[in-house]
């Protein structure tokens, strides 16, 4: 174990962010870099030995953590690298991007601050590249088999890499422009620096799986017709059908997908515009959701010079400590102030958006909306609460809803759906379709990286068993899991 005083010893310190006069005026990660060695090892030290570390309940991808904190706290960071990538391909995205459900379940956290996990795990790793210690691990022998992987967000990622890695032919199909599907598209630079995507694609690469950019299963290519041409089929293509908001003026100019928004930004700086053709500049912005997508957007509207930001939330403000119907180690939902809520903006709770209106050019000006409450375990609009606020541009960041059934990729496979609209599976993440996997998002439904990243493992393993008849390949979830909450 680590210091066993060490949680006695020393609090909880997490990574200095840059100020916001200063981060807001670029697309850098907010984080000061290199703040986190000289502090990180007192943090690992602060994991107890509890004995039964159910950070690993927490973690869907059964992450080693008591194990890599250990190594982090004696500064062995090869050693920490190895057991950190022993059950996660790609700790670098989840120690950026990742909620921290192990944090919740952190048995320290019971009556004190948890243990950093997150900002430990991201620490081994952002040293491991550092000293060159993360190689590309290409197969002894090749097995002869094929496999096609459906979208390259971390779910086909992990699956593709791990079937890479067990000796099969792996091409990745991704319908964008650049791989990486939400990972490169949907997370602003700020949160996610895209060079942290850019060489593991290249540490793929060197193992032996392809890339196909460019290429939508279902319109550019029949699914159907892509089947026989491989041995198996991983579909990873995510749940990107946004939820949408049928109110009047949902149809004026100015009212975007948070998904049509943000990757624009992005492109900008990818180097593919000069300016985004949507941009915040100058104008009252709302977000509609209070989720994490929605956070992107305040930050990203941030960045691009709004003259104010308000982010919507149709339920009532949730609270700063655990309620009693979430007690640990479930992953409570509690109120939560990212990056982009610190560099400023207004977040209004329980309230509901009416309508849109516009100017005589069809152009959204206001936001008509009203505050909600519960009355019989329904939202019901308060009367007399109606008022309007100014919004030139609205992006609508309320969830999704289900994979694409617009490009052809269900029907065309022939894919039965379960009752909430993702792709069946059976306990090895088989479709009804022989020889055809799912995997994350859209077989899950929306759901968070570390799932994702171990459907793709666990799917893996799947496909393996199906192509050669058995698989030493790990699987750390079934298809039914689901995470620990109330």
């Amino acid at each position: 174990m680590a210091d066993p005083k060490g949680f006695l010893n020393h609090g909880r310190e997490v990574a200095q962010t840059r100020p916001v006069g200063e981060r807001v005026q670029d697309w850098n990660e907010v984080y000061v870099p290199g703040s986190l060695l000289p502090i990180i090892s007192k943090q690992a030290s602060r994991c107890m030995d509890c004995g039964i570390p159910f950070c690993h309940q927490g973690c869907p991808l059964g992450n080693l953590i008591p194990e890599w904190n250990d190594f982090a706290y004696r500064e062995d960071w090869s050693a920490a690298s190895e057991r950190l990538h022993a059950t996660n391909n790609f700790p670098e995205f989840t120690g950026r991007l990742c909620p921290a459900p192990c944090e919740s379940a952190c048995v320290l956290g019971i009556n004190q601050p948890a243990v950093t996990i997150k900002n430990v795990e991201v620490s081994i790793i952002d040293k491991a590249w550092d000293a060159n210690d993360v190689k590309p691990q290409a197969p002894d022998r090749l097995s002869g088999k094929t496999v096609a992987v459906i979208g390259s967000g971390p779910a086909g990622l992990a699956a593709a890499q791990q079937l890479t890695r067990a000796g099969h032919t792996v091409a990745v199909y991704e319908r964008a422009d650049r791989i990486g599907g939400l990972l490169r598209y949907g997370i602003p630079e700020f949160k996610m620096e895209k060079r942290h995507i850019n060489r593991r694609i290249e540490q793929m690469r060197a193992e032996g799986t392809k890339f196909r950019t460019g290429v939508e299963i279902g319109r550019d290519i029949d699914a159907a017709k892509l089947r026989k041409r491989y041995d198996a089929v991983v579909i990873a293509a995510g749940a990107t059908m946004a939820r949408d908001l049928p109110v009047p003026g949902r149809e004026l100019k100015g009212v975007y997908q948070a998904m049509e928004y943000l990757p624009l930004a992005n492109k900008v700086q990818e180097g593919d515009y000069v300016t985004t053709p949507v941009s915040a500049e100058g104008k009252h912005v709302v977000v509609i959701g209070g989720g994490d997508t929605g956070a992107d957007c305040v930050g990203t509207a941030h960045r691009q010079g709004a003259a104010s930001v308000t982010q919507l939330e149709i339920m009532p403000k949730p609270g700063e400590d655990r309620a009693p119907h979430q007690p640990w180690p479930t992953f409570p939902m509690l109120y939560k102030v990212t990056s982009a809520h610190e560099e400023g903006g207004e977040r209004v709770y329980a309230v509901s958006t009416t309508h849109f209106e516009g100017d005589e050019d069809g152009n959204v000006q206001f936001l008509h909306l009203t505050e909600v409450e519960f009355i019989d375990g329904k939202l019901t609009p308060k009367a007399g609460t109606e008022r309007k606020i100014p919004a030139q541009l609205v992006t609508l960041a309320m969830g999704f809803t289900g994979t694409d059934r617009e490009n052809g990729l269900v029907d065309q496979f022939s894919l039965e759906l379960d009752e909430r609209g993702n792709v069946a599976r059976d306990a090895e993440f088989h479709t009804n379709v022989p020889g055809v996997f799912v995997a994350g998002d859209a077989g899950r439904g929306q759901s968070l990286i570390v799932w994702a990243i171990a459907e793709g493992r666990s799917a893996a393993r799947g496909v393996d068993r199906f192509l050669t008849g058995a698989s030493d390949l790990p699987s750390p979830i079934r298809p039914t899991d689901r995470s620990l909450m109330v």
